[in-house]
């Protein structure tokens, strides 16, 4: 069975198989847990994401892909573009937060992850409500795991005590 934890950490910290980032759709850093990330893990990181970029072009809200770890403790980071939320309807900002994190599972499974990190993935600088992005992350995450029991843990990372205590609440019922 999947444990779903919820703790509050730095996640560039954690001892996980992977860490999720909330990127922005250039790959490319910038502020949050996308900058603590990229600075945290080093240049390999960005040099990886960019390649993928020249690739592929930018990344699509709602869609994952994967780098290395660089020098962070996870072998791997799964980047992901969360949905900015004045920029979107409710069910659509929904919708596409929910795919960040299914589509996030599914790349940690394509590279045989056991445990996954995921930070509260558009409630920074992109506004989404707390309480509702936590709602929408356990729900699709519970949906995820019911349908697929590939992972041993995943992990949410809050940044403040006012997430970790939306995410214990919801977790415990």
């Amino acid at each position: 069975m999947t444990r779903l934890t919820p703790i509050r950490a730095d996640i560039t910290q954690l001892a996980v198989d992977a860490i999720v980032n909330a990127a922005n759709p250039h790959l490319s850093g910038g502020g949050g847990v996308d900058g603590a990330i990229h600075a945290a893990g080093g240049p390999t990181i960005l040099e990886e994401c960019r390649l993928w970029v020249a690739e592929h072009g930018p990344l699509p809200t709602g869609e994952s892909m994967v780098t290395s770890g660089g020098n962070l403790r996870a072998r791997h980071i799964i980047h992901t573009v969360g949905p900015v939320w004045d920029q979107h309807e409710e069910d659509e900002a929904r919708d596409l937060l929910a795919s960040c994190y299914s589509n996030s599972l599914d790349r940690a499974s394509d590279k045989e992850c056991r445990s996954v990190a995921f930070p509260n993935i558009s409630t920074g600088v992109y506004g989404y409500p707390k309480s509702l992005a936590a709602r929408t992350a356990v729900a699709t995450v519970r949906r995820w795991v019911g349908a697929s029991r590939v992972l041993d843990e995943i992990v949410f990372a809050c940044f403040d005590q006012e997430n970790l205590a939306i995410y214990s609440e919801l977790l415990e019922s």
